[in-house]
Formats: structure tokens, C-alpha cells, sequence
């Protein structure tokens, strides 16, 4: 197994940083867009569908552990700025936050490269304030502007510690319709590296 490339930042500081911004005085909200819709790895008390503004889930963020290595990055989703992004909020008791917390973030930050920011997400019952990790398009792992030629490529060979982006693309696809929320932009994707446009 690869090891873990070496943070470019300290995520320490930066889960500090996201424990003190939501205090720990009210339970807490995390929004989801990709994996964690499927995989949240943490017990929830609630989950909602739930749209953030400003943002967009985008299949271009380099996988060189999960689903690629260092050698043939795959892909995973970050959130992008611009548009807006239908998923889903969990919300975690506050006595467990903590806790929650601090794993998601050895899960999501241990090479540090998403910026979490505490977002606006509508919901049918209110609105909330939910952690979301984002990407920097200035970010490294930022892939920029891939061709078909290239998102067909990394389809046909990625694959990291658990699984392939294949798979991981699809998989979020169909977790994303068992909610009902549609994302064109995933559905032409995944037709577009097939082949069928």
C-alpha cells in the first residue's frame, strides 16, 4: 500500500480551527456530496436533502491513495466554487460532534488538501449551517480542465485502496438518484467516457 504523501498544510490546526468556529454548543451539521452520501462512517441522528449555493460537485480532484496512486491518479469529487450542489446534511448529536469530528477528518484531511468552510444549506425543514470540504482550483490536487481522452483513461485503469473511480463515479451516481437529486453534469460524464456522447 502507498503511504500517505505529506500534508502541504497541518491538518491539526485546521480541525482545531473547525471545532472552535462550530463551538460545540448545538448539534452539529455536515454536508455531504460525494462518498460521504454512501460512506458516512459515522453514526447521524438525522439526514436531510439539502442545497448549498455557490458551489458545484465536480469530478476533478486527483485520487493518488483511495481510488489511484501516485503513479496513476484516479479521481474523486471536491466542491467547487460556482453553481450550486443538491446533497444531503447529516446532523450529529452535539455530545458526539466532537468525536465525529476528529475522525472525519482522519479520513478526509489526512493530506489536507480540501478547505473546509462552514456552509449555508437549504433543506425543506430550514435552512443550516453545514461543514462542507471544498477545493481550491488553486489547490494541486485541482486536476483543471480534462479531455474525454483523459477522463476515459483514468475510467479504464485507476484504481486505489478502495476501489476504482470507475466505480466510485457510479456508485455516487446511483446513491445521488436514491435520493432523488439529478446531476446532469455526472450523467453526460459518465455517457461522454463510454462513449455514447
Amino acid at each position: 500500500m502507498s503511504e500517505v504523501p505529506k500534508p502541504l498544510r497541518d491538518p491539526v490546526p485546521m480541525l482545531e480551527q473547525a471545532l472552535s468556529e462550530w463551538g460545540g454548543r448545538e448539534d452539529l451539521w455536515i454536508f455531504g456530496y460525494g462518498s460521504l452520501i454512501w460512506r458516512p462512517d459515522f453514526e447521524f441522528a438525522e439526514r436531510r436533502p439539502a442545497r448549498v449555493h455557490g458551489w458545484h460537485r465536480a469530478l476533478k480532484m486527483w485520487s493518488r491513495i483511495n481510488r489511484g496512486t501516485p503513479e496513476r491518479p484516479g479521481l474523486v469529487f471536491g466542491l467547487l466554487s460556482g453553481g450550486c450542489c443538491r446533497g444531503v446534511v447529516f446532523r450529529i448529536p452535539r455530545e458526539q460532534g466532537g468525536e465525529v469530528l476528529a475522525r472525519l477528518w482522519q479520513r478526509e484531511m489526512a493530506t489536507a488538501v480540501y478547505d473546509p468552510r462552514w456552509l449555508a444549506a437549504d433543506t425543506a425543514q430550514g435552512r443550516v449551517r453545514s461543514l462542507a470540504f471544498t477545493l481550491s482550483r488553486s489547490s494541486p490536487s485541482h486536476t483543471g480542465e480534462l479531455s474525454t481522452e483523459e477522463y476515459r483513461a483514468i475510467f479504464d485503469s485507476a484504481s486505489g485502496r478502495y476501489g476504482t473511480t470507475q466505480e466510485y463515479a457510479h456508485r455516487t451516481l446511483e446513491e445521488l438518484r436514491r435520493h432523488d437529486i439529478r446531476d446532469r453534469n455526472l450523467e453526460r460524464l459518465l455517457r461522454m467516457v463510454r462513449g455514447h456522447g
